[in-house]
């Protein structure tokens, strides 16, 4: 890799082509032997273990992946603060969230591998699942209080973009797109969607007549992908941490919404998520064979998210270079 392609923006590569995304962090950091039950999830590592964390994210460039998204996406001022931490030693480790997944990208043969910096919602921070439910009940100006000094923080350490990931509500959406205003680093925005009984209690609410699919808050997604149209700061919309098979909808709402913006899908392995008992539930469904059609709809970033391994994104690069 030459200077020149390290320092090639990641919109110039999504013009060209699809990116590899990583996988999901957790599920990789577990395979390494860590524990992550704990409030702060893998953020808990950052202070403890960063060199698992740098173990995890080398072991998705091996995959092929060409974006890593780092450590911080249950990150806060708040949660670190409890756990006896000043605001500066807090900034820190979100700096260092950033520098431990760029070292990691490391000189490789690939090409250039670009970190994106995860701001996850608020009800993440929460640890009881809040983030498949959004409805917080704060305001948009408590939400953008929230996010700001999160996203200054990592913005600090120079990541290439800043991952707005799993977002349930288009309030929040807009917050987070608000706090992230004039930083100086492209953003993309994802949502998680509705599934299952959820998906359903939504679109009867609204009469039936709902497509294209839905927020986990239960706003239709083709009006809630609009808060991020025309924002020159937006490298991507798309969706994240939801079945692959609600990918292709999902996309299509995004495009619409946002005519001419590259998409961004990365879903987890179809497994559901027990918050109460702390505990994945279900089988796996992720299919790698089903990001050709996310290509064909405009996808230009594409990974896994949870429970989606190494194995599972080097099978992911393969379908996208017979796609491109």
């Amino acid at each position: 890799m030459t200077a020149a392609d390290a320092a090639t923006p990641l919109a110039h590569a999504l013009a060209r082509g699809t990116v590899l995304l990583d996988g999901g962090l957790s599920n990789q950091l577990e395979a390494q032997g860590n524990d992550l039950s704990d409030e702060l999830w893998s953020a808990r590592l950052l202070a403890e273990a960063p060199g698992e964390i740098e173990a995890a994210h080398a072991a998705y460039v091996r995959a092929g992946a060409r974006v890593l998204i780092t450590s911080s996406y249950q990150a806060s001022f708040e949660g670190f603060g409890r756990r006896g931490l000043s605001e500066e030693e807090s900034a820190a480790l979100f700096r260092r969230s950033v520098e431990l997944a760029r070292t990691a990208s490391g000189d490789t043969a690939g090409g250039p591998v670009w970190v994106a910096a995860s701001v996850g919602p608020y009800g993440a921070v929460l640890a009881d699942g809040s983030e498949y439910r959004g409805r917080y009940g704060l305001s948009m100006a408590q939400l953008v209080a929230f996010h700001r000094p999160r996203i200054e923080a990592l913005v600090a350490a120079a990541p290439d973009v800043l991952a707005l990931e799993t977002v349930p509500d288009a309030l929040e959406a807009e917050a987070m797109l608000r706090a992230a205003d004039g930083c100086g680093v492209p953003v993309w925005l994802s949502y998680t969607v509705a599934e299952g009984a959820a998906a359903r209690r939504a679109t009867m609410r609204g009469g039936g007549r709902v497509t294209g699919g839905l927020t986990r808050a239960g706003q239709p997604l083709a009006e809630s992908f609009a808060v991020a149209a025309g924002n020159p700061q937006v490298l991507a919309v798309g969706v994240n941490c939801c079945a692959a098979d609600k990918v292709g909808e999902a996309l299509e709402a995004a495009a619409q919404a946002c005519p001419g913006v590259p998409l961004v899908a990365y879903p987890n392995s179809g497994e559901g998520w027990d918050a109460g008992r702390a505990a994945w539930t279900g089988a796996a469904s992720f299919d790698a064979a089903l990001a050709a059609e996310w290509v064909a709809l405009g996808a230009r970033l594409v990974g896994g998210c949870c429970r989606v391994g190494p194995d599972a994104i080097t099978a992911l690069g393969e379908v996208l270079r017979q796609a491109d």
